[in-house]
């Protein structure tokens, strides 16, 4: 039109003309100057939308009228109203229209779309969705197809509930692993309904299958958030049965990956489907044989197949009735299964953390010199420290040299005391029991020996084999049934249900409910949370059993530990356990709101639901109970550790309110939350936390601050070396209150953790929650109430190491780049004896003894460097062990820190470092991981940490290996003499006067 329009009342006359000609002449125009004239036009809106609505109107025209009301309403800002006329107008809505109006109203379908959907899926109803509006949405995930943006179709797939869309828009794309995986990180992190996320992951799986390489690791996690374990035991049969090495590789890796997850009894029920090796017919009695051995262990003949795997030769008949192939197979199962049952893991990780342990006994030994003995509190505090700071490494060294101190512990503290052993010796299966046999309880009548360590013994075992109990199961439940002091009983109940975790054994609940029905607090309370650990995410009918009995008893102990254990039996429910929840939250008794609290925190764990951190938000400010206020708040951390860096935001402001309990929760949810990520935000908000007016805020701030800076050195954040001050002056000053001194004494163990070498996760590297690890958490942040459960903290360590493994599941020696600072991920430096206590101590050090034993320490210092570089557990690189000297110089102390200052000036630091297999690999470190070109061993699957199985492309050389079974040897029942022996060495190099380490080296 080549004139200028200034008005569209000529047009919108036109539309009261009788012939339709006209009508549509003026449709189509003020269609096309609908944007300029739209106040004008919406004074007609009725006469167009009679055009719409007259049936003797040609339906062309009525769509173009339909059209027209749409874009009116649409900028008077009726959405709901522009969209229902948009549907009118059919075809003529141009989904590929690139405007304002059409991205809107698209949107708008979407979300409408979505909603109807999700309503008729809730009812059953499919006729809740307009066909229209179907239309609309098909048109839009078929143009996203076709234009090739298929994250967009599959996202909208996905929020739709249109799986046909979604499975076209993978098998359409260009890279069908990448879109598959890409759906699963969007089913996990934006589908809020777990039913339907069930449905979508079995939709993937099925396309997964269609592939012609279809990509088992992947299939096998979705499998196992199924809980399928059928589908993934047939994956991993066939892989072993291939006569190709690599898809028994293959196998091995998926079984780790497995393993990871730490869900016990969907692993168990794979291992127990795996089937027998099948023999020669000529052999009549061994499938009978076979079947009795799948009734115990489901481990298939056992013993012949450990000798196959131990390469000598088999007596029993079995092996020379197979064929190569089954033999072959038989070796690789027990193999698989040594992996399914976490044996190989356990046993791997064991050799790991003792031998790259470096914790520093001189922070214990400060700690212990500043503790009063009259405060048995911090006397405590420093026994769960060192437990925590020497978990999973084995060696109990100052327990040893500490004998005597120790044994000022009495009552509760002894059962702490003991009870620590067993996080030292965390994963040490085979040798758990015989450990702990001077503590646990005697048979026979007397017992003799304290219940209150035999109970810690018991509690100990529970430790030691959490999650992985099929071995001392029976053991503890005898110990159970045979005492009748309640004190034994406490212990018994939390070994068996860290030992039973998630399994929901009948027998042993039974057990457990027999304990909790004598009504006593002490048993009853740990029964409470032990029947919650047996039971985890099981969403059993118990839980109403359980309720019902919390409303019985006048025990306020028995009523919490029975609000935390149905929390448990909800676990990752969700929705689920929506009925329950609301039954807990509106309780009359606030301990059982408060168990409310935990059961939203565990039902939605990782999901960031907004929902559920609506609830508790209201909770947290509307409760008038502190304690539930307080959980409320705390309750956040296990919703959002999927997305740590939301928990600042939305805890901030809870930071800063009047009430002590609530800035105390939000503490707690951060440290949970924002565990090992180093996350700035996290640190600025607990930082003013840290110096709050009262004593447990700055507890639970302390505490939450080292969770947050687990395995972050001080190069990479400033904050952290400011933070290990603050504690050792917290500790150090008499004038401390008791509360914050313990948050201190406690952050120590939690920042030096595992020997330095681990970190706390709640999300394996698969997306997929750790269960032992989020329990672990939610049962530690009931200290509150009960110190012992301060061990449960151990369940959520997690070695931060690469791991590779060759087809004997053995550890190869290999190279590998890390291609940052080595400075940005060194261990922390040792510490140096605290000026205060050196200038006491100056007239001891001009002794001539003094410079003997300097000399002695520095040579044994020496002679075990030396030692652990034939044996590989340290990195050949010339980088990183300038560093591993520099650390080791500044361990003997002032004749050597002259050196130091002269080796930096010499050498600028390297960009780079080689590592060894196994290395230390802490999180912030695994993006800068490489494989070396022309490496003998190649990744089956690439990963920066864990367990990773390799590759070799050069079979016919001879291996070298890394980790050989020399730490193991701490398991022999002279594991005290040998673990001493080491830890002295290291003992020895941290101190600089000679004292302490004498009397030691005599009686070894």
């Amino acid at each position: 039109m080549a004139t200028k329009v200034s008005s569209a009342g000529g047009l919108l006359a036109m539309l009261n003309e009788s012939h339709p000609m006209l009508k549509f002449h003026a449709l189509s125009n003020l269609n096309a100057f609908v944007d300029y004239f739209w106040p004008e036009i919406s004074t007609s809106v009725p006469i167009i939308e009679s055009l719409y609505e007259d049936e003797e109107f040609d339906q062309r025209q009525r769509q173009l009228a339909a059209l027209l009301v749409s874009k009116v309403f649409y900028y008077l800002g009726e959405l709901n109203d522009s969209l229902s006329y948009a549907l009118g107008a059919g075809p003529l809505f141009d989904v590929s229209e690139d405007s304002d109006y059409v991205h809107t109203l698209l949107a708008k379908a979407i979300d409408e779309y979505a909603s109807l959907k999700s309503k008729a899926a809730e009812s059953n109803n499919e006729a809740l969705v307009d066909p229209r509006l179907e239309a609309i949405v098909e048109r839009m995930l078929d143009k996203c197809i076709v234009d090739g943006r298929y994250q967009q179709a599959m996202g909208m797939a996905v929020e739709c509930r249109r799986l046909d869309k979604l499975e076209e828009a993978i098998t359409r794309s260009d890279n069908v692993h990448g879109t598959l995986s890409y759906c699963i990180n969007i089913s996990h992190s934006f589908v809020n309904r777990r039913e339907y996320r069930h449905e979508v992951l079995r939709r993937l799986v099925k396309v997964y299958q269609k592939l012609p390489s279809p990509d088992y690791l992947s299939i096998c996690q979705c499998l196992m958030f199924l809980d399928e374990p059928e589908g993934v035991a047939s994956i991993l049969e066939k892989l072993l049965r291939s006569e190709n090495k690599d898809d028994a590789l293959l196998a091995f890796q998926i079984a780790f990956d497995l393993v990871e997850n730490e869900h016990q009894a969907f692993l168990l029920n794979v291992r127990d489907r795996l089937s027998n090796p099948r023999s020669q017919p000529s052999e009549s009695v061994q499938p009978g044989n076979n079947d009795t051995d799948s009734t115990q262990n489901g481990n298939p003949g056992a013993s012949e197949d450990v000798e196959m795997a131990d390469g000598s030769h088999a007596s029993n008949g079995s092996l020379h009735e197979m064929d190569p192939i089954e033999a072959s197979y038989a070796e690789r199962l027990t193999k698989i299964k040594g992996v399914l049952s976490g044996e190989t893991l356990i046993q791997l990780t064991l050799q790991f953390l003792y031998s790259h342990n470096k914790s520093d006994l001189l922070i214990l030994k400060t700690i212990k010199q500043s503790v009063e003995m009259r405060n048995s509190v911090c006397h405590s505090a420093t026994i769960y420290a060192n437990a925590i700071m020497h978990a999973g490494t084995t060696v109990d060294t100052f327990l040893r040299e500490n004998l005597d101190w120790l044994s000022r512990a009495t009552n509760w503290a002894k059962f702490s005391a003991t009870a620590g052993l067993g996080v030292i010796h965390r994963g040490h299966l085979q040798q758990g029991r015989s450990l702990m046999a001077p503590y646990l309880p005697q048979s026979g009548a007397g017992g003799g020996g304290s219940p209150y360590s035999e109970g810690g013994a018991l509690y100990a075992l529970g430790l030691i084999h959490a999650n992985h109990g099929e071995g001392i199961k029976q053991f503890l439940r005898d110990s159970l049934r045979s005492s009748n002091v309640e004190v034994i009983q406490h212990g018994a109940c939390l070994g068996l249900g860290l030992a039973a975790l998630g399994t929901a054994d009948e027998d042993v609940y039974d057990d457990i409910k027999n304990v909790l029905y004598t009504d006593s607090a002490v048993a009853g309370e740990a029964a409470g949370i032990s029947m919650g650990l047996l039971m985890v995410g099981t969403a059993s009918e118990k839980a109403s059993e359980m309720l019902t009995y919390a409303h019985e008893t006048q025990h306020e102990k028995i009523i919490r530990g029975l609000a935390l254990g149905i929390a448990l039996t909800v676990y990752g429910r969700e929705e689920e356990a929506d009925t329950l929840i609301e039954q807990m939250t509106r309780d009359q008794d606030p301990i059982l709101r408060y168990g409310g609290m935990y059961a939203l925190a565990l039902a939605y764990q990782g999901t960031a639901n907004n929902k559920a951190i609506r609830q508790l938000l209201h909770f947290a400010v509307s409760d008038v109970s502190d304690d539930v206020r307080r959980t409320a708040v705390l309750a956040l951390g296990f919703v959002l550790y999927s997305e740590p860096e939301q928990t600042p935001r939305i805890v901030s402001l809870l930071s800063e309110s009047y009430n002590p309990h609530v800035r105390y929760g939000a503490a707690l949810a951060v440290g949970i939350s924002c565990a090992g990520t180093g996350l700035s935000e996290a640190i600025s908000l607990l930082e003013p936390l840290t110096s709050d007016v009262v004593d447990f805020v700055r507890q639970g701030a302390l505490i939450a601050m080292a969770m947050v800076m687990v395995q972050i050195s001080e190069s990479s954040d400033s904050r952290v070396g400011t933070f290990r001050r603050q504690l050792e002056k917290i500790i150090l000053d008499k004038h401390e209150d008791t509360m914050s001194k313990m948050g201190a004494i406690l952050a120590s163990g939690i920042l030096d953790a595992g020997g330095r070498n681990v970190t706390i996760r709640l999300l394996s590297k698969t997306k997929h929650d750790k269960v032992t690890a989020v329990v672990g958490l939610a049962v530690f942040s009931q200290f509150w109430y009960w110190y012992p459960l301060i061990y449960f903290v151990s369940l959520s360590f997690s070695p931060t190491a690469f791991i590779g493994l060759n087809y004997d599941l053995k550890v190869p020696r290999f190279e590998f780049l890390s291609h940052a600072k080595p400075s940005l991920f060194e261990y922390p430096r040792p510490t140096t004896v605290p000026t205060a206590t050196s200038t006491v101590k100056l007239p001891t050090a001009v002794l001539s003894t003094s410079a003997k034993a300097k000399a002695r320490a520095k040579k044994e210092a020496e002679q075990k460097g030396n030692a652990e570089k034939s044996a590989g557990a340290e990195s050949s690189s010339t980088s990183q062990s300038s560093g591993r000297g520099k650390s080791s110089a500044e361990k003997d102390g002032d004749s050597m820190q002259v050196d130091s200052p002269s080796e930096k000036k010499a050498e600028p630091e390297a960009s780079f470092e080689i590592l060894t297999n196994p290395a230390r690999v802490v999180p912030a470190q695994e993006k800068f991981i490489k494989f070396l070109e022309e490496s003998r061993y190649v990744p089956v699957k690439l990963a920066p940490s864990g367990f990773v199985l390799l590759k070799d492309l050069r079979p016919t050389e001879p291996e070298v290996l890394s980790l050989t079974d020399t730490p193991s040897s701490t398991a022999s029942p002279a594991s005290g003499s040998a673990t001493g022996q080491q830890a002295a060495a290291s003992a020895m190099a941290v101190d600089e006067e000679p004292q302490p380490p004498q009397p030691f080296e005599y009686t070894s």
